[in-house]
C-alpha cells in the first residue's frame, strides 16, 4: 500500500512552458516527476494544485504524489531534490498526507501577486512588468472593488477552455506600493485560465485614464473576453499561496 505525500515548492517560470506536462516543451511538472522518480527509484506521478501558464512563477506551489516507500525521510529527500533540481526550482518541504488529500481539489483558495516595476530595473526584468507610464492607483483600486460584486468572469477568461463554469468568488483584490513596485494581490476560491493577467491588463487601462471605473463594470457585465483589455505579460505574475481546510492544513 502506498503513502501519499504533500510537497511544497517554488519556481521561476521564465524557462518553462507552464506547470502542466505537454508534448515538445519543458514543464515544471515534467522536471519534478523526473527528479522524484530518479531519487526514489520508482515511477512517480505528481498532481499539482493547478496550472500556471508559460512564464508564470510560483513562490508557493503544492503537489502531491504517492510512493511505495511509506517511510521517506522528508528532510533527506528535500536535500537530495534541491541538489538534483535546476536552480530555478526549489523544494520547500515534504510531509506525509492523508490518503484523501488532493493538491488541487482539496484547495479552497488561491492567491496571486502581480508585480509592476514603476521604473526601469535590470534586476526585475524576468519577474515583473516594467511599466513606467504614470498610473492612477486609487482609481485602479476603486475599479478592483467591483470584482467583489460579481461571480461570472467570462470577460477575463481565455476562450475555448474545457472548464464547466466561469464562476469564481473573489475575496481580495487590491493594489499596493512596495518601494519602486506596484503589487496587485488577488485571492479567490478558483481562477479561470488567464484570468489574473486579463484583470490586471484591464485595470491598467483604468489607471491610464483610457477606461472609467463604470466602464470596467460594463466589461464584467458583458461576459465577453473581447471587451476586456489585453493580458498583462506573464513575467509579472506569481502564484503565492494555496489555502486548504484546517483539517487538511499540512503547511
Amino acid at each position: 500500500m502506498s503513502q501519499r505525500y504533500f510537497l511544497q515548492l517554488s519556481y521561476k517560470g521564465t524557462h518553462y512552458h507552464g506547470w502542466q506536462i505537454q508534448p515538445n516543451a519543458v514543464s515544471v511538472q515534467e522536471v519534478m516527476e523526473k527528479a522524484l522518480s530518479t531519487i526514489l527509484r520508482e515511477e512517480i506521478a505528481v498532481v499539482g494544485a493547478g496550472r500556471t501558464d508559460t512564464g508564470v512563477h510560483a513562490s508557493c506551489f503544492v503537489l502531491h504524489f504517492d510512493s511505495k516507500n511509506r517511510a521517506i525521510a522528508e528532510g533527506d529527500l528535500v536535500f537530495k531534490l534541491n541538489r538534483f533540481l535546476p536552480p530555478d526550482i526549489a523544494v520547500i518541504g515534504i510531509k506525509k498526507a492523508p490518503g484523501d488529500f488532493h493538491a488541487r481539489f482539496s484547495a479552497i483558495s488561491r492567491t496571486y501577486h502581480y508585480y509592476i516595476s514603476t521604473q526601469k530595473n535590470p534586476f526585475q526584468t524576468e519577474t515583473s512588468y516594467q511599466y513606467t507610464v504614470p498610473l492612477d492607483v486609487p482609481k485602479m483600486n476603486e475599479a478592483a472593488k467591483l470584482l467583489f460584486e460579481y461571480t461570472d468572469f467570462t470577460s477575463f477568461s481565455r476562450l475555448h477552455t474545457d472548464v464547466k463554469t466561469n464562476y469564481c468568488k473573489i475575496c481580495k483584490a487590491e493594489w499596493s506600493r512596495e518601494e519602486d513596485q506596484l503589487v496587485f494581490t488577488i485571492c479567490a476560491d478558483r481562477f479561470l485560465r488567464n484570468m489574473v493577467r486579463a484583470v490586471v491588463g484591464t485595470l491598467l487601462e483604468v489607471g491610464r485614464g483610457k477606461l472609467s471605473v463604470e466602464g470596467f463594470r460594463e466589461i464584467i457585465e458583458k461576459k465577453d473576453r473581447g471587451a476586456a483589455g489585453a493580458s498583462a505579460p506573464a513575467r509579472g505574475l506569481f502564484l503565492s499561496h494555496i489555502g486548504y481546510p484546517k483539517e487538511m492544513e499540512i503547511q
